[in-house]
């Protein structure tokens, strides 16, 4: 299609670093030195069915899905930056104004697809060197790199920890030069590059670099408050930010799962504003979790993540994240593993994957007891599971039934009896029948001085 067209292509970014990498990748980027969207037209309606092409006229760039991959077409261009903005002025250049525009030497190689250069790498930054070195480094000075779009600041980071690149030195002190621009930056793609570094093999690779540029002060100052170890009267605690960083990396092998990382990220978020000394105790954090638990939206709405059901599942197991822990340290009796399946539902199995990975301790003998304790905790709520079905569970008798039966409106005496009853089915006082539920309302009732309207046989 390019040759018909007259126009010069190349793939480029992204897809050819990865060629060397052996990483598959699902996204390829074209640049041709010319009309990068008729050429993107001309490509797509070349294949059989229907492959509507994307188009955004302003950046000369277009896109389209051919089963599961994604192709992107763009004119070869030279950008020029406002200083208070990353959206750059844009105009046409050549093959190697594009290159220089690029975020990384690694980024920039580009190899023809033109017939009479087919296959031929195009590396004017050295970039294969940088690959074969394992070095992130931009094309050009790094501090106009990163002052232009401050965002490349966190896809530095972001490369390092998903490849286990080095920032080179000099980019990397850029970085800390210019990490006060990261402000003009939107919260959607500061959290969409900070969901990528927590999703990596070993995320505290990423959170250390962000905080050694300065980054994460600015984007996550709540995280930054972990840090620091104290010793009051020889009495100390860990500090906070490590121990919570190598719960993340303890996690990673064990889930994919984004919001459950997240809740190992923010699982001891309340501990600064929670922190005491009291001089029989020492250190505590009385109600880190509740306090976690209610930073939680906050936090969510800083970083531009969703307020949905994805916050409210790494709120719930924040509050809930020492449930477990609790029963490891005392005899496992049936009412507080119901109790803990009632409050966990669904999420149980990621709670106590949370919670597993919340064992730190360098004393390995204590780490073993406590992982032998998990086990048998997982047992139990196994057994009661299978015999109380108790996820997600209601109690036999509703609201409704209660105001049915003593002729009230909605409001306290109605709370208190259905929670009269939950508590005692889950205290194992009273079976998980409607009979029997029924009659226990009946007496609660009578003990509130309530009337039933129906006879107690009825």
């Amino acid at each position: 299609m390019a040759a018909e067209t007259g126009v010069p292509v190349y793939v480029i970014g992204g897809y050819v670093r990865d060629l060397f990498l052996k990483r598959g990748s699902k996204d390829i980027d074209f640049v041709t030195v010319g009309d990068g969207i008729l050429l993107a037209e001309k490509v797509a309606s070349s294949f059989q069915g229907h492959h509507p092409v994307s188009v955004f006229r302003n950046f000369g760039t277009a896109m389209f899905h051919l089963d599961d991959l994604q192709l992107e077409f763009v004119g070869a261009r030279r950008e020029s930056y406002h200083p208070d903005s990353r959206k750059p002025d844009v105009s046409s250049g050549t093959l190697e104004d594009d290159q220089k525009r690029r975020d990384f030497t690694i980024n920039a190689l580009a190899i023809s697809l033109n017939r009479d250069s087919y296959g031929e790498l195009l590396d004017p930054f050295e970039g294969i060197e940088d690959l074969e070195k394992g070095i992130i480094r931009t094309p050009l000075d790094p501090d106009i790199t990163f002052s232009d779009d401050p965002l490349r600041m966190m896809r530095a980071v972001r490369f390092a920890a998903q490849l286990g690149f080095t920032i080179h030195p000099e980019t990397s002190r850029a970085i800390s030069r210019n990490s006060g621009r990261i402000k003009i930056i939107s919260g959607e793609r500061i959290s969409e590059e900070l969901n990528k570094i927590i999703l990596s093999e070993k995320p505290s690779v990423g959170f250390k670099l962000l905080d050694k540029a300065g980054l994460l002060e600015i984007i996550f100052p709540q995280f930054v408050a972990l840090k620091g170890a104290a010793t009051v009267d020889g009495k100390g605690h860990k500090d906070n930010f490590y121990h919570t960083l190598e719960v993340l990396d303890r996690i990673a092998p064990n889930t994919g799962n984004l919001w459950l990382r997240w809740a190992a990220v923010l699982h001891d978020i309340g501990k600064p504003p929670t922190r005491r000394f009291l001089p029989d105790q020492g250190w505590t954090f009385h109600g880190h979790e509740v306090k976690g638990a209610r930073m939680v939206p906050q936090i969510f709405r800083q970083l531009r993540l969703p307020l949905n059901e994805k916050m409210k599942y790494v709120q719930k197991l924040v509050s809930l994240h020492l449930r477990p822990i609790g029963l490891t340290e005392e005899e496992v009796t049936d009412s507080a593993v119901r109790r803990l399946l009632f409050d966990a539902g669904d999420d149980i199995d990621d709670l106590m994957t949370l919670c597993e990975a919340d064992i730190t301790s360098k004393n390995k003998e204590k780490v073993q007891r406590f992982l032998a304790n998990f086990a048998m905790v997982r047992e139990k709520l196994r057994e009661i599971e299978e015999k109380d079905r108790l996820r997600n569970w209601q109690p036999p008798v509703s609201g409704e039934v209660i105001m049915e039966a003593f002729g009230l409106n909605p409001g306290k005496e109605v709370g208190v009896i259905k929670t009269a009853i939950r508590e005692a089915i889950l205290d194992g006082k009273l079976e998980n029948d409607f009979g029997k539920a029924y009659s226990f309302m009946l007496d609660e009732g009578k003990k509130m001085g309530l009337i039933p309207l129906k006879k107690e046989d009825s």
